[in-house]
Formats: structure tokens, sequence, C-alpha cells
């Protein structure tokens, strides 16, 4: 029997999946941190910390696989997926790392925007990339670095996005895959699926920082070396394979490989995002090339910056009562007791609504200076009311980004899926239902963009067909119906939740000036 691995390393967490090649799990090892915030709308990570959890997880699939006789010569390849990693890892000469990467929550190239868009040719940078312009993108956090790290700038060599950069350490081998290069934004033409000469000259970026090979996600990017082969429990030489950003990656493991499928990856942040061939930068998403058929496809998403997040900042700010009991029961989760408190609040939460913008806003609101809101509040709330408001929030902010997509879409099928850590949860399987008024999927099985990258890792080692893949190895079981009822009241709260941004801009920024 032949079997690959599956790495997908996130913003909170690295996991690694070994499954057979029907996709079957035969050892799974998670390895928790957090990102570092050392300012407010900072956000960062050092490398190292990714490299370490990823070689803990590969070592911990492979040792639980050995116990059911699984040996190294059986695992035919590896794949790694990674949160995306906004202005990349700079890297000198001898790929070590000079500063800490900045991820994409980070929003600190606010002035760095106001420059590109006094100094640049917006509409055809545009028009270059398939992306606009804002502190999310990484080509911003690399002019931040230019601007405020002159002595990291001078030193840097290479840019690498986090997949990339642990391929190299296991392999020795450089080379971006383009669904990460076209995430970056104002550095590569998604026309020609390379980087933009004429994009970086404008941006004042040396392509020489570039890094030259580019793949697709699904190749052979090089073999793991003798280095790491013992301490991983691998074969020196395994093919390892180039992966991609792991919203693009979770929504290939759910099997969304055609025009009109859509996702909605609902983690740390908020991805949903659909197939498509063609791209509009005026339509206020992301595109980059999908990590399936990316000379063809593009995966083109919407995000918002915090939504499990949000939901774990509510909980850790407020919820300890809840935090202490759950320790006195079996399943030791607040979560379950504050979903079964929330379940009983009506929908609509008694007049209350929240704005998830706790690190600014992405689609399709692009404002970094966007704040966190609860409007409505009265003396009859509690922290059960907050908690479904914060739910419903960031359903709303899902309903938001999906109707700035139908501009842009083919189609959109008459489903849609969740992956997640939302997806654990049912009350918000259902409010999602009720406020996007379309049936809700989720997988079956707890893996999302680690059993894409095993997927790829089969693909590009020759073990499954395109077919196959196309079909993924997940189940989709359904979740919500969205109930007529709760859909209206939920349509009359949307409005008030688009109404409430704009309402309240002058003074968020007001707030963010002071």
């Amino acid at each position: 029997m032949n079997y690959v691995i599956g790495i997908d390393i996130g913003t909170q967490s690295t996991k690694a999946l070994l499954v057979d090649t029907h996709g079957a799990i035969v050892a799974q090892h998670a390895s928790a941190y957090h990102p570092d915030t050392p300012k407010p709308l900072w956000a960062e990570q050092w490398p190292s910390v990714w490299f370490d959890a990823v070689t803990v997880c590969i070592a911990g699939v492979t040792a639980k696989a050995r116990e059911k006789g699984v040996t190294a010569a059986d695992v035919k390849s590896l794949c790694v997926s990674s949160l995306y990693g906004g202005s990349g890892i700079p890297v000198d000469e001898h790929m070590e790392p000079l500063h800490p990467c900045l991820i994409w929550m980070d929003r600190r190239a606010t002035a760095e925007v106001d420059w590109v868009r006094a100094n640049v040719d917006v509409e055809r940078l545009e028009k270059i990339t398939g992306n606009g312009v804002d502190s999310y993108y990484g080509f911003t956090k690399m002019l931040w670095l230019r601007e405020h790290r002159p002595e990291v700038w001078q030193k840097t060599r290479w840019f690498l996005p986090p997949n990339a950069f642990v391929i190299q350490r296991l392999t020795g081998e450089l080379a971006v895959d383009h669904s990460s290069a076209g995430n970056i934004g104002g550095v590569y033409d998604v026309a020609q699926r390379a980087w933009s000469a004429q994009a970086l000259d404008m941006l004042g970026i040396p392509a020489s920082m570039m890094p030259k090979r580019l793949v697709e996600s699904s190749e052979i990017v090089g073999g793991l070396s003798s280095q790491w082969a013992d301490a991983l429990g691998l074969a020196a030489g395994t093919p390892v394979v180039a992966g991609g950003v792991d919203a693009a990656v979770a929504t290939f493991a759910a099997g969304v490989t055609q025009a009109g499928h859509h996702v909605a990856m609902i983690g740390t942040s908020m991805c949903w995002g659909y197939i498509n061939q063609t791209v509009d930068a005026r339509h206020g998403l992301v595109s980059m090339p999908h990590v399936h058929n990316g000379t063809r496809d593009l995966y083109v998403f919407g995000g918002a910056s915090t939504a499990g997040q949000c939901v774990a900042w509510y909980r850790d700010q407020f919820c300890q009562a809840e935090i202490e009991a759950a320790k006195q029961l079996p399943h030791g989760d607040p979560h379950r007791l504050l979903e079964e408190a929330a379940s009983k609040i009506a929908a609509g939460s008694d007049g209350v609504v929240f704005l998830p913008y706790l690190m600014g806003e992405r689609s399709p609101v692009w404002d970094a200076r966007a704040s966190g809101t609860f409007v409505g509040l009265n003396l009859f709330h509690t922290r059960a009311t907050l908690y479904r408001a914060v739910l419903e929030g960031v359903a709303f902010a899902l309903k938001h980004n999906m109707e700035a997509g139908r501009r842009g879409a083919q189609s959109l099928d008459d489903r849609l899926i969740v992956v997640g850590g939302a997806a654990h949860s049912d009350l918000w399987m259902q409010i999602i239902a009720d406020v996007t008024n379309y049936p809700v999927l989720s997988i079956e099985q707890d893996v999302e963009a680690a059993m894409g990258a095993a997927l790829l890792a089969a693909l590009g080692a020759g073990l499954v067909s395109r077919e196959t893949a196309e079909g993924g190895w997940v189940t989709l079981v359904e979740r919500a119906q969205p109930d007529a009822e709760r859909q209206r009241v939920y349509a009359d709260r949307f409005e008030v939740y688009r109404e409430l941004y704009p309402a309240l801009k002058p003074l968020m920024h007001r707030l963010r000036s002071t």
C-alpha cells in the first residue's frame, strides 16, 4: 500500500495527515502556536515556529503510522499547504530569515497603501494582477519593510511564502507555487501566470527578490534531503510537492474544481471563494491561480479578517464563567455551554448587531481602520445574546462577500459548503444557512486543508489521476436547511449590518487616529 502526507501550516496551528491513496486517514498530528501581535493591527510570526511545527507533525504522523505497519518506504510523497504569508519571509542569500513574516492579518502598511495610490497607476496595477490595493496584500507589506526596516531590505535576497520556505529547508530546492505568488497581489501577472516586471518596476521592488521558479501546486519541488529523513521517519529523496495557499487547498479538499462551486472556509478568518476563469479587481475580491488546473482556473474569494478569532476573543475576554464550568465537564469545551445558551436566543439576537472588524476588514470593505462594534445593547442582554450576535455578525460578513462575488461569478451552485472550525458548531451552521438562504454542507471528516495537501501530494506523485483528484477524498454531509421565518428576520438585520459600517466609518477612523 502507498501513502502520502498532507501538511497545513495555519495561523494558530499546523496539522499533518498520513493517508492511503483512497484518502483513508492512518495518522494525524497537530502542533499549536499563536501569531505575535506586538502592536495594534500588527500580526507577524518568525518562520522557525512554522518549520518546527511542521517537523514535529511529520515525525508525529510517521511514528503513529509505524505502529500500524507503515514503513518509511511506503510514504511516497508529502505536500505543504500554508496560511497566506503576506509579505513573505525576507531571507538572505543563505536562506536565513531576517525579520518576522508579516502575515495576512497584519494591517500596518496603511501609509504604503496611500503611497501606492498617489504614485502608481492603480488602474494598470489592478488590470495586471486582478487584485486591488490594500494593506492585506503582501506587496504593500514589502513596501513597509522597505520604508521602516531598510537594514532588512538591503540584506533581503528573496521573499518566500511560508510553504516555499519550509519546502526549501526540507529539500534544498527553491520554488513558489502560483497560488501563493498570485495572492501577494501587486507583483504577479494573473494573465501570464508570471511575475510582472512592469508592476515590480512601478512599485520599486527588485524583480530579483522574487524566486525565478514558479510551479503548479501539484508539482514536485524536490526530494527530501538526507539531513531530515531520519528525524522525520521518511526515506531520503521522498518527493515534496509544492502545495499552496490554505484557503484554496481547503476548497480543493472539498471537491471544488469547477466553475460554480463555492466554499466558505471559516477558521481564524473567513474566506468564501469560487472557481472562475476571469477576474475583475473592481468587484473587490481577491484572486489567484487555483491549486488545481491553475493554468486555467482562478480561485476568487472574499475574506473577513477575523471570524473564528472573534469567537475566541469574546470567549477569552468575557466568558470566564463558562471556561471554568467546562473544566468540570467531560468534553471540557466552553463553546458547548455558550452555544447551548445562545441557541435559546431568538434569531437577530434581540436587536444586537456585531461588526466583526477586530483587525480592520478585508473584502468588500477594504478598510484597515474599520473596527469591531456591538450596536443595540441594553440591560436586557446577556453574554449569550452577544455570543449569538458574534456568530451572526460573521455570517453577515459572509453574505456581504457572497453578494460582491456574484457580480463576477459565472454561476454559483445552489448549495454552500462550509469548512473549518465553524463547522463544529451546529448553531453556527444553522445561522449561516438562515442568513445566506443556502443549504449548508460540510466535510464529514475533520480535515480540510491538510487533506487537500495530501490529495495534491498523491496527484503530484502520480498515485491518483486528475479525475480522481477532482472527485476528492472527502464525504460531504448536509448540516442545515434555511428556515423561511428566520431568513426574513436576517434579511432585515443584514440591511442594518450593511448600513452600519458607512455610518460609523468616520468615527472609526477618528478613533484610530487618536
